[in-house]
């Protein structure tokens, strides 16, 4: 495990478009999926890393508490399955159904979104206003598996409810800490850093 934070992509940024499968619908996601959305939070997680487990139930939470809220939210998983069998896609939809996610959570196999995004860690949080441009990039919160500080998601609550206000996010943002994203052998991108 190496720890790592967001790459930081720059704010403004224009929402990179994906068509993945849902691993417990079996649909096809897409940006235009969330279209009628008036943000959208596009997260990289997985089932395996320490970071993700940490924070497992307060992802669940935001769904729920943003279901009626105009925020959109997609999960997905871009680990390398074949070296990480935990985050096989069938393991990621007991995840889902264990966790009771009502957002999608796809599977990137080809790792092309998350090089499309800068994705580098599990947990990596990005939100895009109704134009799908980002807002926020950064950490749920403070709180880390062993520095005893609670789960609150305040870092991106606090974005996404501004989002949904129509007022300005705060410029000052921190990087998502977690474990890398496992990339294929091969195919890591330019910006993973061994």
């Amino acid at each position: 495990m190496a720890l790592t934070a967001s790459t930081m992509l720059s704010l403004g940024t224009q929402a990179p478009d994906f068509h993945l499968p849902d691993v417990v619908s079996g649909q096809t996601i897409s940006l235009s999926t969330f279209a009628q959305k008036k943000a959208l939070l596009v997260m990289f997680i997985c089932r395996h890393c320490p970071f993700v487990k940490h924070v497992k139930k307060e992802l669940a939470q935001l769904g729920k508490d943003y279901i009626n809220k105009g925020l959109g939210i997609v999960a997905i998983s871009s680990n390398d399955a074949k070296n990480y069998p935990d985050d096989a896609p069938e393991l990621l939809k007991a995840m889902a159904i264990e966790l009771d996610f009502n957002f999608p959570f796809c599977y990137d196999e080809s790792q092309e979104t998350a090089k499309a995004y800068t994705a580098a860690c599990t947990p990596d949080f990005f939100l895009f206003d109704a134009k799908q441009q980002l807002v926020y990039r950064g950490q749920l919160d403070e709180s880390r598996p062993s520095n005893g500080k609670p789960v609150t998601g305040a870092d991106l609550r606090a974005a996404i409810d501004a989002v949904l206000a129509d007022k300005p996010v705060a410029g000052e943002q921190k990087p998502s800490i977690g474990c890398n994203i496992k990339w294929k052998p091969g195919n890591e991108p330019n910006y993973f850093a061994t």
